[in-house]
């Protein structure tokens, strides 16, 4: 479940602040933690409150590893040098309560180095992205690079970074690709790239994409993805039945997703 709170469309029984934030990421996180795999935070709604924000994201990060869900922050970082450094630790040190990243690989590998170091060293993942779920991400994803595209030679990459990371039981890398539910056919063909790669799948929901959709990037035995929904479910009500009203869109989600994948 994605928590991207808005001001505007917070419930009416909530306070329109950082502190209302905080309070309404709770009730959301109550309502779903057992249902829900995972938090998926996106920085950007806490970095518009400057430090109070960043307070409200960590805080909402370690309430919902102590509900007992996996935490994966959504900041998108990507640069070289001490400032990866920087990055890395702050989001993937063992005392973070994030277990995962995504991470934008377009500076190539010594961009994408310091966060796998930190994902090996303490057991901590990442989600490169690779082919994202909004409309113009062909203008660059899709170009073509010899016989294939950039997403496609990306996706080898992405395969060959996690195969020192892959667990014993699982056989799934610490290194992910962020695909998106709305390029069905891609992300069917992604996954056949990257067997042993976890991915981690937006789109679903309000941006369009179905449990159809997303069936094919899981593998055969029901593991291997992550499904994310954010607006579909934190935003199903703003009257007094917002908490009810988000667990229902969740049970609907994981209703739907758990009939595809029987076909599987």
């Amino acid at each position: 479940m994605g928590l991207d709170p808005l001001l505007t469309h917070l419930p009416k029984s909530i306070d329109k602040t950082p502190a209302g934030i905080l309070a309404f990421n709770k009730g959301i996180i109550d309502a779903v933690k057992d249902i829900a795999a995972c938090i998926k935070p996106q920085i950007a709604f806490y970095e518009v409150f400057r430090s109070i924000g960043i307070d409200v994201f960590w805080e909402t990060c370690a309430y919902a590893k102590k509900q007992g869900l996996l935490v994966i922050a959504d900041i998108k970082r990507g640069d070289i040098g001490s400032t990866c450094e920087a990055y890395a630790d702050a989001y993937l040190s063992t005392e973070s309560p994030c277990d995962a990243v995504t991470v934008n690989p377009y500076l190539g590998f010594d961009g994408v180095l310091p966060f796998l170091e930190r994902c090996m060293k303490n057991d901590k993942g990442m989600f490169v992205l690779v082919k994202t779920s909004n409309p113009s991400s062909g203008e660059l994803q899709d170009l073509p690079v010899g016989d294939e595209v950039v997403h496609e030679h990306l996706a080898g990459l992405v395969s060959t970074w996690g195969m020192e990371c892959c667990g014993p039981v699982s056989h799934l890398s610490c290194v992910g690709a962020v695909v998106g539910a709305t390029y069905p056919e891609e992300l069917k063909y992604l996954r056949s790239l990257m067997p042993n790669t976890p991915f981690l799948i937006p789109g679903f929901g309000a941006q369009g994409g179905t449990a159809k959709d997303v069936k094919n990037g899981f593998l055969s035995d029901g593991t291997g993805a992550i499904v994310n929904s954010s607006r579909g479910i934190i935003y199903a009500s703003s009257g007094a039945d917002w908490q009810e009203a988000a667990r229902k869109a969740a049970e609907k989600m994981s209703t739907e997703l758990q009939e595809v994948l029987k076909k599987k």
